[in-house]
């Protein structure tokens, strides 16, 4: 597998996460190995070069320095050098603010895209109104961001200007051609290096004197410039790339959600319904291409099961009304308020036959859990312990002896446990015990689809009881509520089956994509690397 065949099949790997920037990588590293175009018997070698630093630099040999060992070998005319013996680093003087002219550029971090280089913004010094010192950068110099040196912000400087002291001018001893600097201090190996050695955790920077030992790949000037030529060439490839991937997954999007709106239209008929949930079940591999659109594709099975419209409803059904009725007596102490029910609280639902309809604080209580110490709680034990967000240990006595739904009260509020079984849940917590009325199954769909999160107050949300008892509920009878469960069931195992193809396929991508792209490395043909965008597909030449 050669860099021609990668750029030929590289259309099948495109959509895997991560390509075209690891392509673009795969570039670079191309570039400062020495092949991606061919070498010239008649180029100038990189010795004679780095002869005329050492003649030309003042007390040149005193000041060098050792170069760090590279690791990877180059071209017979190339030369490793150390940045410190071919760059001055850091050249720019040091000035104020208050005596730089309001007219010219100063430069920040954030004016430039990590990675590709970009220009974001141009600011003069009146804009950017600063008082921290300066440094003076010329025309030509590269410009490198120390700090985070990871985000690999690398600039030519294309007129006189000052940045933020983060920002530092490497000014070669001797002409170079600035674009193939700016690119190698891009390179794939260099990122590596300097995220390596950066110092401190939450923002490191790059030291000075891990800059100097660095091995910089240094080509003969001709080559340069045909390198960045090449570079240039195979960047615009690679953006098209982005940009016809990008138009798929907006096309994907728009498929997906067209789809799901379908079938959360209002009063659909019935047979158009049931055409588009056919359709929907049955291409779940053309609706879902990632795995958000599975969570879009979970959420719309939720909404639809609440709302009576996943499977039909049976006649013979006892209504949800009469059961109700039949449990509590005539009226149902509405929980979630301190006054009388009224005939309104429970109702028959408008629209769904053998449904009710009631404020969910008249069906349901959420009890308040009680604290447990981080001491308390045990590594093992006969009952789980639950916090905010799920299973925090286990405890000897459970809080409730009947199954029971988890409801993050403070932090992850409106977050959703179910333990069928015994249980103790914390004082961060609700809990809710499902009435007869209810399958406790169907009652985690319903609070699931209520998305109780959204209810959630605060710096650390928290999830007050008496605004989700204002939620109202829709209640089917209670053998549509087990079908409703067993269809949610069959479903929701569709999309964990279809989360595990999309993740073994984009493992199985990546993979590929590793190979191909090493691969590629170690076979590539000097000068053979070509590319061409038509119509959404890549070519190659030879």
């Amino acid at each position: 597998m050669n860099a021609d065949r990668l750029l030929a099949n590289f259309n099948t790997l495109v959509d895997t996460p991560g390509a075209v920037p690891r392509l673009r990588r795969f570039i670079l590293d191309l570039a400062v190995r020495g092949k991606l175009v061919p070498q010239d018997p008649n180029d100038e070698p990189a010795s004679e070069l780095l002869a005329r630093v050492a003649a030309e630099t003042p007390r040149y040999e005193a000041d060098r320095v050792t170069m760090m060992r590279p690791n990877h070998s180059l071209p017979n005319a190339w030369q490793w050098v150390a940045v410190g013996n071919l760059f001055a680093y850091d050249a720019g003087v040091k000035s104020e603010p208050n005596a730089i002219d309001p007219d010219v550029w100063v430069l920040d971090l954030q004016d430039i895209e990590k990675d590709t280089g970009r220009l974001l913004a141009r600011v003069t010094a009146a804009q950017r109104i600063s008082k921290s010192t300066k440094s003076e950068f010329r025309a030509g110099d590269i410009l490198y961001g120390k700090l985070r040196p990871y985000l690999n912000k690398v600039l030519v400087a294309n007129e006189h200007g000052y940045s933020t002291t983060e920002i530092v001018a490497l000014r070669s001893y001797i002409p170079l051609y600035t674009g193939y600097c700016a690119l190698a201090f891009r390179r794939p190996d260099f990122v590596n290096y300097v995220t390596r050695v950066g110092q401190g955790t939450k923002m490191p920077r790059l030291r000075r004197k891990d800059a100097l030992v660095a091995p910089f790949p240094l080509p003969p000037l001709a080559e340069q410039h045909r390198i960045v030529v090449k570079v240039d060439e195979l960047m615009t490839l690679c953006d098209r790339l982005e940009e016809a991937r990008q138009e798929r997954e907006a096309a994907r999007d728009r498929f997906a959600a067209t789809n799901l709106a379908r079938l959360s239209s209002p009063d659909p008929d019935l047979p158009t319904f049931r055409s588009d949930a056919a359709f929907v079940t049955e291409n779940f591999d053309r609706i879902t291409a990632r795995s958000d659109q599975v969570a879009a594709l979970r959420r719309t099975i939720l909404d639809l099961a609440v709302h009576g419209r996943l499977v039909p409803q049976d006649p013979t059904d006892e209504p949800a009304s009469e059961l109700l009725r039949r449990t509590h007596g005539k009226n149902v102490k509405r929980i979630g308020s301190t006054r009388e029910p009224s005939a309104k609280d429970i109702g028959c639902h408008p629209d769904l036959n053998g449904w009710a309809i009631a404020p969910l604080g008249a069906l349901l209580v959420f009890h308040y859990g009680k604290g447990m110490s981080a001491k308390e709680r045990l590594r093992k034990g006969p009952v789980p312990v639950f916090g905010s967000n799920g299973m925090v240990g286990f405890c000897e006595n459970p809080l409730t002896e009947e199954s029971a739904i988890i409801v993050g009260r403070k932090g992850s509020a409106g977050a959703l446990n179910l333990c069928d079984g015994p249980s103790w849940t914390t004082d961060v917590a609700y809990y809710v015990e499902a009435p007869s009325y209810l399958d406790i199954r169907f009652l985690f769909i319903q609070l699931q689809a209520l998305d109780l999160g959204s209810l959630g107050k605060g710096v650390k949300p928290g999830l007050s009881r008496n605004d989700a008892y204002q939620l109202s509920l829709g209640v089917p009878p209670l053998e549509e509520q087990r079908r409703i469960v067993a269809r949610v069931d069959e479903m929701m195992a569709l999309c964990d089956r279809l989360v595990d193809r999309l993740a073994t396929t984009e493992d199985t991508c990546t993979s590929m994509l590793d190979v191909v792209l090493h691969e590629a490395l170690e076979s590539v043909h000097y000068g053979r690397v070509t590319g061409a965008v038509g119509a959404g597909q890549v070519t190659a030449d030879g």
